[in-house]
């Protein structure tokens, strides 16, 4: 088996993004039927983590400080679209989540950013290496987004009602 064509690598990287994108929107859209719950809220991050595994070929690893700055920017730069366009409803005493028109609009146009950056990022580190640090950076936005809708979630809900209720 020969070495892969690094052009067809970023081909399909963007590809596999733009698949990803439309997946999140259509899942996002059904998700507003069905109420709100806090294992709805962070199954996502916690399903993602297990990405963090890619970090243990030598080929993808960059120095420390680099992914902190990747995780801080998507924390505090790529997260705040997301948060400022989810809101919360109280339906029939559920939590749900409101439809955003602009979530779709959103979601496109940070995987345009995201398409922009790893070009300017592709010059400088190997793609594996960019693959690693773009991880990073959704990372830190889903964390930050997800953590938003919590306190959210938890400010709607009151602490006694989200506990299990037990027959007698």
């Amino acid at each position: 088996m020969g070495n892969i064509n690094p052009s067809y690598l970023h081909i399909g990287s963007t590809l596999g993004a733009v698949f990803m994108a439309l997946m999140v929107i259509f899942i996002r859209l059904k998700a507003s039927a069905r109420p709100v719950t806090i294992r709805k809220i962070w199954i996502p991050p916690l399903g993602m983590s297990t990405g963090f595994a890619m970090f243990v070929a030598p080929q993808v690893r960059f120095p420390l400080w680099w992914a902190g700055a990747a995780f801080l920017i998507g924390w505090f730069i790529f997260a705040y679209p997301l948060i400022r366009s989810t809101m919360f409803e109280q339906r029939d005493g559920e939590v749900y989540a409101q439809r955003s028109k602009s979530f779709a609009f959103i979601l496109l146009g940070l995987l345009l950013v995201r398409t922009v950056l790893h070009e300017f990022i592709n010059r400088y580190v190997t793609i594996p290496q960019s693959g690693g640090l773009f991880f990073i950076l959704a990372f830190g936005m889903i964390v930050h987004w997800r953590y938003f809708m919590y306190k959210r979630y938890n400010i709607l809900v009151p602490s006694k009602s989200r506990l299990p209720q037990t027959r007698p």
